[in-house]
């Protein structure tokens, strides 16, 4: 068991040994030994006492913190991080160069071709929606072609991008069932049950990569496409950007396959917002795991690939 999910309101967690206990009105409801844990996923109200973080930090253990309705990031804390200060400072030197601009191209480029790859997956499972991801596909194409012949700003690519993913999302979109009601990507809130599994799946693949990034000791605020703003972990917002193709096909088999429809999901009358009921949270998680199990290597290498880079070593990254 590499993740552990505690999703559970008003407990008390502790540490007993080498293991969590959990509490709840003073009595013993479970214990779960931590030796094969490597990230824990703590979400809603529930107390959490000091020593569980220092057995954390001890073992090497990330956590992360999701509100308990919306399950929205809250916070995380990383276990002994690489105390490379010099890897850092090619980063910051690295991000104040034209390698920032030429990273940052790269990036989009990857990001467009995998959402290229994902619509003509998606075509042969659609047949239907050919004349929509037909066109959407050429669009991308135009826009690889340009990416691909020009040098451009940091600026002129995520004016590109933003471009690349409006014609990709008017095809994603239709790939949904009518009855989900999702028509364009919403976030802060999600307004469907699509985009509430979608804003959740990028809040735990950007949480593996923030830890990635301070394992090898790497800065996660310092990124190259994404600039620096004050509480944003910026290099993890340039990495998930190579995934998230992929979280969308996990996206579109979770609702293909039925494993959560409509019914699963609830509205918040305060926001508007759609959200996974929590008795249907349990079944989400395994589903999740499942498929994180897969993508773990590759947040791996990619940051890896990162570091080979900043540090001027032989670029292993292949498109």
């Amino acid at each position: 068991m590499g993740t552990l999910y505690v999703d559970r309101k008003n407990i008390h967690v502790t540490v007993d040994g080498n293991a969590l206990a959990f509490y709840s009105d003073g009595k013993r409801e479970g214990i779960v030994p931590l030796e094969p844990i490597k990230r824990v996923i703590f979400v809603g109200h529930m107390t959490i006492e000091t020593s569980v973080i220092k057995k954390f930090t001890d073992m090497g253990i990330s956590a992360i913190f999701l509100s308990g309705r919306g399950l929205r990031y809250s916070g995380s804390i990383s276990g002994r991080i690489h105390n490379n200060g010099l890897l850092r400072l090619k980063q910051y030197e690295k991000a104040l160069s034209d390698f920032a601009r030429e990273y940052a191209q790269g990036i989009v480029i990857r990001k467009i071709i995998s959402q290229q790859r994902f619509l003509e997956f998606a075509l042969s499972h659609r047949p239907d929606l050919r004349l929509e991801i037909t066109e959407a596909v050429n669009r991308l194409n135009e826009i690889l072609k340009k990416l691909k012949s020009e040098v451009f700003s940091i600026e002129s690519l995520q004016g590109l991008e933003g471009s690349a993913s409006a014609f990709y999302f008017s095809a994603y979109t239709n790939l949904f069932a009518k009855s989900l009601e999702f028509q364009k990507r919403t976030r802060r809130p999600p307004l469907d049950p699509v985009n509430s599994i979608l804003s959740l799946c990028y809040t735990l693949v950007h949480f593996e990569i923030v830890r990635e990034i301070e394992v090898i000791g790497l800065d996660p605020t310092i990124g190259f496409y994404h600039q620096f703003e004050y509480g944003r972990e910026s290099l993890a917002c340039d990495l998930v950007e190579v995934f998230r193709p992929e979280v969308d096909l996990f996206v579109w088999n979770t609702f293909r396959e039925r494993h959560l429809e409509c019914d699963d999901f609830f509205r918040d009358p305060g926001s508007g917002g759609c959200y996974l009921k929590k008795s249907k949270r349990k079944l989400f998680y395994p589903l999740y795991e499942e498929w994180a199990k897969g993508m773990r290597q590759n947040f791996v290498k990619e940051v890896r690939n990162l570091c080979r880079r900043i540090n001027d070593e032989k670029d292993t990254l292949s498109e």
